[in-house]
């Protein structure tokens, strides 16, 4: 039983013998003890008042001595108004450091018996993956690890939008333009290939309004339809829709590309075929660049026509309503959610429609107990209605459906629009946070004597850890700007500055074990200085922080975790000498270093970054 336990323990037999009240854990509220007061661990005791009918300075003082004559792993105790401060001993955390030095996975939780599937990334296959989908991937893949370690089965899966009017326009765009082009013969990544066929397209579409706009037609409607003042390219932005549907020569054309393919035409289904494989070449080269993989891949293809059978379900049972027009639809009103479409008048589905299908697809397929959706705000609305729709339904995991809502990322220079080519692909991105990496290593020095390759594995661990880190230590519901210069500096909250600390405690440790140092001495040493004393209390958060992390889905707590613990160390370091002091004190303190690193190791892990052994 670690501290914070054997307290609450002992609160609670405290409270029932002083005062003759039960109380539950959840009762109790207990922090840290704040830096300007004396202690580890503060209890409030504002809540025993009513059942003490004392003042909260004596309950303070009659639990506090209780507390302490109960518990030798308390060492004193003080109390400033209704907070009682308590001082763990320092025998405890000697021998809690002892523990976790000889314990080879120190965090991992054993296995709960749940199962989580954690859904991420789902890119269209029109254009590249960008840093969009890169914080996704972050957030899905270290949820997805922080999951694992807090005793859950998880699995890693992601739905490929591999089908839709957005997808034809890239094939169109190579059909009439590629001249037969592959990547390959054009040496371009794949997804970047047909990437470029889908602004392509955007860029000969908006060619082509121009010159309808030439026409009578063009200049009849807009002359009837615009504002007073409003140029083409603004009134545009409203007309889009209905000159695509109704106008457009590309428009009309995409469109029977659609139906062909949804008639699986032999000659657009083997088009289609060869330009999504090209797309997934490119999609695999990425993921493998940022050390992500799946357990299961669906495609959309194969989902989109599934949910039918729970409209008509749904029809039976009185959870869904039919309007005249043969539209099927959801009253969500009483959970203020308004009315909400289901299955379309001529019978398609909608994403809706989909999404009720495929959710129940994975549960036949893996009885998964939570099913965590990664997607960005904008789609709130959408899983609210969805996670709705399946607790009707009494389905056995809605209460079990979780969105992990994250804001977009935003650069320095601003947003960025997948038509107008001005995305920044996550490729680039990754080489470009690896350059600056290269750029910062240069001008310090540091690396100049490893081999090429032994500087280009370290470049490329810096880099990424730059690049996961700066997006992760975010709290996801954020949006945020992401600055590669800044993610790559040595000093401040960043993946580098975390590794440094990491490196440093492998250096400490080394020297140590050149030196033959007796460990077992360490088991002599008394007095922990404050700096010491941090540490461990900081080691000792983060099996707590894990399941916090999972429960919150949030995987910026781990990352805050890693900067704190990084700083503290740092501080210890200065502040202390490690190395060449009285055995017992260079023991304790190299198994210190040597506990942190492995911690540090083990919580960036979570997070998908590597550390470098030297930097």
């Amino acid at each position: 039983m670690n501290i914070i336990s054997s307290i609450k323990e002992g609160v609670i037999k405290g409270v029932e013998s002083l005062y003759n009240h039960q109380i539950n854990p959840e009762d109790i509220v207990m922090n840290v003890t704040r830096k300007e007061f004396d202690g580890d661990y503060t209890v409030v005791v504002f809540p025993f008042t009513r059942a003490a009918r004392k003042k909260p300075e004596m309950i303070g003082e009659e639990l506090g001595g209780y507390l302490v004559s109960n518990n030798d792993s308390l060492k004193s105790f003080n109390v400033i108004k209704g907070f009682l401060n308590l001082e763990v001993s320092d025998e405890y955390w000697k021998d809690f450091l002892e523990e976790v030095f000889e314990t080879e996975d120190f965090g991992q939780m054993p296995a709960n018996g749940k199962k989580v599937m954690v859904e991420f990334s789902s890119p269209n296959t029109n254009k590249p993956l960008h840093l969009g989908h890169i914080r996704n991937i972050l957030l899905g893949w270290s949820c997805s690890k922080i999951l694992e370690k807090a005793g859950y089965e998880v699995i890693k899966a992601q739905i490929v939008n591999d089908r839709g009017i957005a997808i034809c326009k890239s094939m169109l765009a190579w059909q009439k333009f590629g001249d037969g082009a592959t990547p390959e013969s054009s040496g371009i990544k794949g997804d970047h290939f047909v990437g470029h066929f889908y602004v392509l397209f955007e860029q000969k579409y908006q060619e082509e309004y121009q010159n309808w706009l030439t026409t009578e037609v063009g200049k009849n409607i807009f002359d009837e339809q615009k504002d007073a003042d409003q140029s083409s390219t603004v009134f545009f932005k409203s007309f889009k829709n209905t000159y695509f549907n109704e106008y457009s020569e590309l428009g009309k054309e995409a469109k029977e590309m659609l139906i062909k393919w949804e008639i699986q035409d032999p000659e657009i289904r083997k088009l289609w075929e060869m330009m999504n494989g090209w797309v997934y070449e490119g999609f695999e080269e990425t993921y493998e660049n940022l050390g992500v993989s799946f357990d299961k891949l669906y495609y959309e293809s194969d989902t989109y026509v599934l949910g039918n059978e729970f409209v008509e379900k749904g029809l039976k049972e009185g959870i869904f309503y039919r309007k005249e027009d043969s539209s099927v639809w959801i009253d969500l009103e009483d959970a203020k959610l308004d009315h909400k479409i289901v299955r379309r008048s001529d019978g398609t589905s909608v994403y809706m429609t989909q999404d009720i299908g495929t959710a129940q697809l994975r549960y036949d397929d893996y009885q998964m107990d939570k099913l965590v959706y990664v997607v960005a705000d904008e789609q709130n609305y959408h899983f609210q209605v969805l996670f709705e729709i399946m607790k009707r339904f009494k389905a056995p995991y809605a209460d079990g459906l979780h969105h992990l809502s994250y804001g977009m990322v935003d650069l320095p220079s601003g947003k960025m629009k997948s038509r107008e080519g001005t995305v920044v692909d996550a490729d680039d991105l990754i080489a470009e946070v690896i350059d600056e990496a290269r750029k910062e290593t240069n001008e310090k020095g540091d690396i100049a004597s490893f081999s090429k390759e032994e500087q280009e594995n370290i470049l490329n661990k810096i880099g990424l850890a730059a690049l996961k880190f700066f997006i992760i230590k975010v709290n996801p519901q954020k949006r945020m700007v992401f600055d590669p210069k800044e993610s790559v500096e040595l000093q401040g909250q960043t993946g580098p500055y975390i590794q440094y600390s990491f490196v440093r405690t492998k250096g400490v440790w080394q020297l140590g074990q050149k030196e033959n140092v007796d460990l077992e001495s360490s088991k002599k040493y008394e007095h922990l200085a404050t700096q010491e004393k941090d540490l461990i209390q900081q080691i000792h958060e983060y099996p707590e922080l894990i399941l916090q992390a999972a429960e919150t889905y949030d995987p910026s707590l781990i990352a805050n975790y890693c900067y704190k613990l990084s700083k503290s160390y740092h501080k210890f370091y200065h502040d202390l000498k490690i190395v060449g002091v009285e055995p017992e004190s260079e023991a304790f303190r190299l198994k210190l270093s040597k506990t942190v690193g492995d911690v540090l190791k083990s919580a960036m892990e979570l997070l998908g970054i590597e550390m470098p052994e030297r930097m």
